[in-house]
C-alpha cells in the first residue's frame, strides 16, 4: 500500500487569506497546506478519501491518472467541494465513479451537487454511483475498509482503517469501543488543529495523549492550522514516533 497525503491543512488552508503571521509568511514548503485529503494505491487500484476544494490541484501535483473509488469522511465543504473534478476520471476511465459515504453525507452531496442527480442531465457532468455505508466493515476494490465512528463536536464523522493504516480527521472525541478498531495499526494519521483547545478538533496535546494510548509504530498529525506554529519548530516538540504531516508526504506499508 502506497499512501500519499494530498493535503494536510484545515478548512482555510495555510497560508490563510490576508494573514501575515510567521506561518502564513513562511517559505518552508511544509508550511503550505492544502485542504485535507489522502490517496491510497493498493495492488494497482487507486482510492481517494475526501475531495476538497483543492482536489484538482492535488491530482495534478501528484500526477494521479486514475481513481477507482472515492470515500467521504463527512459532508463539510473542505472535504467535498472538489467532487465535480472527478469528471476527468469519468472521461479517461469510461466509468461512473463509486462514491462511499454515510447516507447523511450522500444526501448532502445530492443537495449540493444537484445538477449531477437531476433527471434532466446534460453531457459533461460528473457521473457517480452512490454506496451508503454504516459503521461496519465494507469492501472497496476487494479491500476491506473498517469505518471508525468519531465525533466532530456534535457531528458524526467516519475515520477509516485499511489494513495497518488508520486515517482520522475532524475529530475531538473517540469512544473506547472505536479506539479498539484503531489499536494495532502500524501507521495512524490523526488531526491536531492547534495548541489551544478547540470545540471540534483535537489540540496538539490531546492528539499526543490519544496516540500514546493507541501506540502505533508511526503517527502523523494532519488537519493543521496556521495557529499550530512553524513546522520545523513544532517537529522538535514531538515524540520520536510522531511527526507533522505535510502535503505530498508519501510512505508505504
Amino acid at each position: 500500500m502506497k499512501i500519499t497525503l494530498l493535503g494536510t491543512g484545515t478548512s482555510q488552508g495555510v497560508p490563510v487569506i490576508g494573514c501575515e503571521c510567521e506561518v502564513c509568511r513562511s517559505l518552508d514548503y511544509r508550511d503550505k497546506r492544502l485542504r485535507v485529503s489522502v490517496h491510497l494505491e493498493i495492488d494497482g487500484k487507486s482510492l481517494v478519501i475526501d475531495s476538497g476544494p483543492d482536489f484538482r490541484q492535488q491530482m495534478l501535483r501528484e500526477r494521479i491518472k486514475r481513481v477507482d473509488a472515492l470515500l467521504f469522511t463527512h459532508e463539510h465543504k473542505d472535504h467535498t467541494a472538489g467532487m465535480d473534478d472527478i469528471r476527468a476520471f469519468n472521461f479517461m476511465q469510461h466509468m461512473d465513479m463509486p462514491v462511499y459515504a454515510d447516507p447523511r453525507v450522500l444526501k448532502q452531496l445530492q443537495q449540493e451537487f444537484s445538477y449531477i442527480f437531476t433527471n434532466a442531465t446534460y453531457p459533461g457532468i460528473p457521473r457517480v454511483e452512490l454506496y451508503p455505508i454504516q459503521n461496519e466493515p465494507f469492501t472497496v476494490m476487494g479491500q476491506q475498509v473498517i469505518p471508525i465512528a468519531v465525533m466532530h463536536h456534535k457531528l458524526p464523522v467516519f475515520g477509516f482503517r485499511i489494513g495497518d493504516f488508520t486515517y482520522i480527521t475532524d475529530a475531538n472525541y473517540i469512544s473506547d469501543e472505536e479506539k479498539e478498531k484503531i489499536k494495532g495499526s502500524k501507521v495512524v494519521v490523526l488531526n491536531a488543529l492547534r495548541k489551544e483547545p478547540h470545540i471540534s478538533h483535537f489540540s496538539l496535546s490531546e492528539a499526543l495523549t490519544l496516540l500514546e494510548e493507541l501506540a502505533p509504530e508511526q503517527a502523523y498529525l494532519t488537519h493543521i492550522s496556521h495557529l499550530l506554529g512553524l513546522h520545523r519548530e513544532v517537529e522538535q516538540e514531538l515524540p520520536p514516533n510522531v511527526r507533522l504531516a505535510y502535503d505530498g508526504l508519501t510512505f508505504t506499508l
